[in-house]
């Protein structure tokens, strides 16, 4: 049996989905969503996945305040303090340095996966030996390791990795980070075959970790340094409240990666999508003859190809001559939109908002 005991899971589950919007609400982020039609929320099968590596009492996940509430409804095996809801969004990198803290407290010798809630994944198996072999690797190094993915085509909308020199295993130190580039750039990279997709997916020992922080984020250690001694205590609360949202909203590949000198990755092929978007999702799902995938029982549909149809129970839709489009009906917003032009729904839902307020967000 695998040796778990010093083993720790951080799932990032904070995020309000803004380009699966309108089916990702503030009330109700993707994250908590049946968004792939299976009975099971993105964060409910992430946490199962997670099993498989450690016990549930090792499992903490990483989220809004607002939605701590949502967390435990879905996975009623972790205490509530093993829910860790930030006061504010500060992105990343305040996160992942709050989570290390408090879990130094539990465990100053574990080792911490820290993952996001909503990406997809495959071949499980492969994943959990992929893990296993990042976890050995930190436990021997001073090493800040993250997965990297095996790049199928030129995407603009993920970070890229540079690998740098082999080490042992099959991992490489990291020679540097390109947070989502252009597609001429993105384009070269996968043609030089010396680049990975950045999934998100970190694995370090917490000593190494907090080390980075006091080392190239100082301004967010000290900040959460201050409350050391009220982690996991019922003073925690308290002093997340006041401290908390003087952190420095930015990114942990930013904030530590893109900075450190000891950053490795390995690269994996698990069948992996960060599900970020629509069309990510239609990828992703079975199809029908032509092409189209439709999250719904009633619908009729009269020439239409590579589409996503996604309608509540009752509603009947019956759509004619679409190719490539997203088409999600969520009752009180209809979104008609290209998939090609699918990255720009992020901002129609910031249209919505300055034009009607926070009623359909």
């Amino acid at each position: 049996m695998y040796n778990t005991s010093n083993i720790y899971v951080a799932i990032m589950a904070g995020g309000v989905g803004s380009r699966f919007w309108p089916g990702s609400r503030e009330n109700r982020p993707k994250q908590f969503l049946d968004i792939l039609g299976v009975g099971k929320s993105l964060l409910r099968l992430t946490f199962e996945r997670f099993l498989d590596l450690c016990p549930a009492s090792h499992i903490f996940v990483v989220t809004n305040a607002a939605y701590t509430d949502l967390v435990a409804e879905q996975l009623p095996e972790l205490g509530r303090y093993q829910i860790l809801g930030e006061p504010s969004r500060n992105d990343t990198a305040p996160c992942v340095a709050y989570t290390a803290f408090k879990l130094a407290a539990l465990n100053p010798n574990a080792t911490l996966v820290v993952a996001p809630s909503d990406h997809i994944v495959l071949q499980p198996e492969t994943f959990l030996r992929l893990l296993q072999k990042a976890i050995e690797f930190a436990r021997q190094r001073d090493a800040l390791i993250t997965l990297g993915i095996q790049p199928t085509h030129p995407h603009t909308g993920y970070g890229y990795i540079q690998l740098g020199q082999p080490e042992t295993n099959g991992i490489f130190r990291v020679e540097r980070f390109t947070e989502k580039p252009n597609a001429e750039t993105a384009q070269r990279f996968v043609a030089s075959g010396q680049y990975l997709w950045n999934a998100g997916i970190f694995i370090w020992r917490l000593s190494a970790i907090l080390r980075a922080f006091e080392q190239h984020a100082p301004d967010i250690y000290q900040v959460l340094e201050k409350g050391k001694d009220a982690y996991n205590t019922p003073q925690e609360a308290e002093f997340l409240q006041t401290h908390y949202p003087n952190t420095r909203k930015v990114p942990v590949d930013i904030a530590i990666l893109e900075k450190a000198n000891n950053v490795f990755t390995l690269p994996a092929d698990f069948g992996w999508s960060d599900l970020g978007t629509w069309a990510s999702l239609h990828q992703e799902s079975p199809k029908d003859a032509q092409g189209n995938v439709v999250q719904t029982q009633t619908a009729m549909l009269y020439d239409v190809q590579d589409t996503l149809v996604r309608a509540p129970k009752g509603k009947l839709l019956v759509l004619r001559g679409l190719r490539d489009y997203i088409v999600v009906d969520e009752g009180d917003v209809l979104l008609v939109w290209p998939k090609s032009e699918e990255q720009a729904i992020k901002q129609a839902r910031a249209d919505v908002q300055r034009e009607f307020g926070d009623e359909f967000l």
